[in-house]
């Protein structure tokens, strides 16, 4: 509990926290904005049906989600491979190794106190969102009444775990990537590589990259409409599937920075 009291600490204060979400807020609101600002000019009657189920409530709720999940994913991946490059970098990995802490543990408790910080971030996240998409709707002129709809709303805590979920995976990506390099520069690098790599290898893979990490995180919440361009090339994983599917990509990435940072040769 101390050793994960510390990271929250440590997590408040970092400069990556606050650009991180301040990045994903100000994406998500200008997304929203714009598209209710400009929806009822659109000239193709298809196109603007479809626009507006970003702004129809209750299932802009979920759309708001797998927004924060496609786009958040990216954004968690670049704040674990941060984190984790600093520890190695800054040298607070080798003051806490001098001082008896267990290599492993003090990894693994790292992540659960970045994971718990991505846990907040993605609520308040999702709560300004739907805010903003109200907003938006209100501006096309679009009817909020389902944003009362017990039904959707009692699903929401259940959805929120599951993203959750899915943007710890990101999360630990990054940061197994981050330490295997022990760079923070190399880390971001690298995952971004991964990410925009996993999005062209749809072209060429797409029966196979529905169980790669980010498609599988993207296809954890179920929505009435696609999220993505790469989501029309390639099958969706049902929800149940693709939550086990995030499991064991958090899993490994877990132990893959654990097993190095125990086999690490940690010098200063």
């Amino acid at each position: 509990m101390r050793l994960f009291t510390a990271g929250l600490r440590k997590l408040v204060r970092r400069p990556a926290t606050f650009v991180t979400f301040g990045l994903l807020i100000g994406l998500l609101a200008l997304i929203y904005l714009a598209v209710g600002a400009s929806v009822r000019q659109q000239p193709d009657a298809e196109a603007r049906a479809q626009t507006l189920l970003l702004l129809t409530f209750p299932g802009a709720y979920t759309l708001v989600l797998s927004f924060i999940l496609g786009l958040g994913g990216l954004f968690a991946m670049i704040f674990g491979a941060a984190i984790a490059g600093s520890e190695w970098s800054w040298g607070t990995l080798k003051t806490a190794v001098a001082r008896g802490e267990s290599r492993s543990r003090y990894q693994l408790i790292s992540f659960a106190s970045i994971a718990f910080m991505v846990g907040i971030g993605l609520v308040v996240a999702f709560l300004i969102g739907v805010l903003v998409a109200f907003v938006a709707a209100v501006i096309a002129g679009v009817s909020t009444e389902g944003i009362s709809d017990g039904e959707t709303i009692g699903t929401l805590p259940e959805l929120l775990g599951r993203g959750w979920l899915a943007l710890a995976e990101a999360c630990a990506l990054g940061f197994a990537i981050a330490t295997l390099a022990r760079s923070q520069l190399a880390g971001i690098g690298v995952g971004i590589a991964v990410y925009f790599g996993e999005q062209f290898a749809t072209l060429f893979l797409p029966d196979i990259v529905q169980y790669l990490p980010f498609n599988a995180a993207n296809a954890v919440v179920r929505t009435s409409a696609s999220s993505g361009g790469s989501a029309q090339l390639v099958t969706r994983l049902e929800p149940n599937v693709a939550l086990v599917v995030v499991t064991a990509w958090l899993v490994g990435a877990l132990v893959v920075a654990a097993l190095f940072t125990e086999r690490a040769e940690i010098t200063g």
